[in-house]
């Protein structure tokens, strides 16, 4: 497997907090339906 940086991996912009995050491994069988960078971004979302 060759390992690639990180530039290159796609990324989105947080629904929460507007910052952009990069696709991790954790994500790959749903990463359409991510929305959120962190587990504390969609835990607060509704205060936003």
């Amino acid at each position: 497997m060759k390992m690639r940086r990180k530039a290159d991996l796609s990324q989105k912009i947080c629904a929460a907090c507007g910052r952009p995050f990069a696709w991790r491994k954790k994500w790959a069988r749903d990463w359409d339906e991510v929305k959120y960078c962190s587990e504390r971004c969609k835990r607060d979302r509704k205060k936003v």
